[in-house]
């Protein structure tokens, strides 16, 4: 698989994809990936929430889901079990 600049590479997804768990709710049409990518995306360029592009769905939808993330403390478990230099 071809990784793009600003995207994870297989060996991070395999590092990080068992801090997330088991989703509840209802199920996204994007998975957990390719919203982590979407966020690594925009953190990177700098731009704002309405300029994500398409290929990650609707920036509100992206948004809303980081903010829930945030709240829930996902990221600090994510970011907290890789060494700083390891960010993608």
């Amino acid at each position: 698989m071809a990784v793009r600049r600003h995207e994870l590479s297989d060996a991070e997804w395999s590092r990080i994809k068992p801090l997330l768990g088991s989703r509840s709710g209802p199920p996204s049409k994007r998975g957990d990936r390719d919203f982590i990518n979407a966020v690594i995306w925009r953190v990177k360029t700098g731009v704002q929430w309405r300029d994500l592009p398409e290929r990650f769905g609707h920036w509100k939808t992206v948004y809303n889901r980081f903010h829930r993330w945030a709240q829930a403390g996902r990221w600090e478990a994510i970011f907290s079990n890789r060494p700083a230099n390891d960010v993608p």
